[in-house]
């Protein structure tokens, strides 16, 4: 909560100033974080975003802090402007395709993100610890 009420300070200061200020968030539906504690709940991701979304912003109105926009990584609006964003970078050479090697789990039909290896990398050496 302190990231936002930080922002919100900000937001209203430049407010006051005469600026004009987009104040946005979104709630990230992303990541193993998320998937992990989803398939604890024996929820789908979106469906668990769906329910913090609705908590976030009961705890934001009970501050008083009021985003102009807010939304989730799954959002249209979020989907759009990541394409965006991604097909300049890539018109303008900021992207690049490789082939790179990545451990794949056929049974759940995914690569696996690095939280689910453990051990020791043969290229690198890095030991990954077990987590409990």
């Amino acid at each position: 909560m302190l990231e936002h009420i930080q922002a919100d300070v900000w937001v209203r200061y430049q407010r006051m100033r005469g600026h004009e200020v987009n104040f946005i968030c979104a709630d990230d539906a992303h990541g193993t974080p998320i998937m992990l504690k989803a398939q604890q709940l024996g929820i789908t991701p979106e469906q668990m975003i769906g329910e913090m979304s609705q908590e976030h912003q009961t705890d934001f109105a009970g501050f008083n802090i009021s985003y102009d926009n807010y939304h989730s990584t799954h959002s249209d609006e979020n989907r759009e402007l990541s394409e965006l964003i991604y097909t300049r970078l890539k018109e303008n050479g900021f992207i690049k395709n490789r082939t790179i090697s990545q451990l794949y789990d056929p049974e759940k039909g995914m690569f696996l993100p690095d939280r689910f290896v453990k051990g020791t990398c043969p290229k690198c050496k890095i030991r990954r610890p077990v987590r409990r």
